[in-house]
């Protein structure tokens, strides 16, 4: 197997496969791939967690079944394409998992577990009816991550703490510690604009930032996304249902 990752600003994955090698995602990732790439559905990465897992992702509004994408009879190239300008990540899974923004992951080698990790409301108005929601990566093998805008990389010592907006959080290692808490000051929640919390990151380990994440640019764009005058509703509408599709998505 090998993974290219080309482009700067859109960025797009291609994984060649030799016969009988595999990736697997969730729906909606495939952007092209070669005859000799068979799809088909399954519950399980080829890890130890089969039902539950699929369960588990569920439970965190995700698909039950995944897809599988293998090169049968040959060799083929399956190719999965950034949704937003940003940047691909790949990170390896040994010994440690790691924790990705709900829309982040694209796919991985069978080795590797995609389970919800973390699930809080924090308000339907930025989040969706879901909430804030994590997945969790674990098991053994390969994996490739979306990050939107650009992609800033800490390495937290221990106790070091970054307080983050919930929706620049990126990617993080499970051992670093991860929770909840309010914007500190009644004022600052209310009248500040930043929001009402803040996801608190407290090392030892590594964390990646994106500076444009999905909810926060929805947001900025949705005061231009209205009724306006009647000789916009065209563009409006197209706009309209452009961002209804990519907040209706994965």
């Amino acid at each position: 197997m090998e993974a290219t990752i080309k482009g700067t600003t859109m960025q797009v994955l291609e994984v060649s496969l030799a016969s009988g090698e595999e990736v697997i995602s969730t729906h909606g990732e495939l952007s092209w791939m070669t005859p000799a790439i068979n799809m088909s559905q399954t519950a399980s990465t080829g890890a130890s967690h089969g039902l539950m897992g699929a369960l588990k992702r569920v439970a965190g509004g995700g698909g039950l079944l995944l897809t599988r994408y293998s090169a049968a009879g040959g060799a083929g190239m399956v190719a999965f394409a950034a949704k937003l300008p940003g940047h691909i990540l790949e990170i390896n899974l040994s010994t440690s998992g790691y924790l990705v923004h709900r829309h982040g992951w694209l796919c991985a080698t069978p080795g590797v577990t995609p389970t919800v990790g973390f699930q809080q409301n924090l308000g339907a108005a930025l989040f969706g009816g879901d909430g804030f929601i994590l997945e969790r990566l674990e098991g053994s093998g390969t994996a490739w991550v979306e990050l939107a805008g650009e992609t800033v990389q800490y390495e937290l010592g221990a106790g070091e703490n970054l307080r983050v907006h919930p929706g620049h959080v990126g990617v993080f290692e499970e051992n670093v510690g991860f929770q909840i808490t309010r914007v500190p000051g009644i004022l600052n929640r209310h009248f500040g604009g930043d929001g009402y919390f803040l996801a608190s990151l407290t090392g030892p380990g590594k964390v990646w930032l994106q500076s444009m994440p999905l909810p926060i640019l929805a947001a900025s764009l949705s005061p231009y996304l209205g009724g306006g005058a009647p000789q916009g509703a065209a563009a409006g509408g197209i706009a309209g249902g452009l961002m209804g599709g990519i907040l209706g998505g994965r």
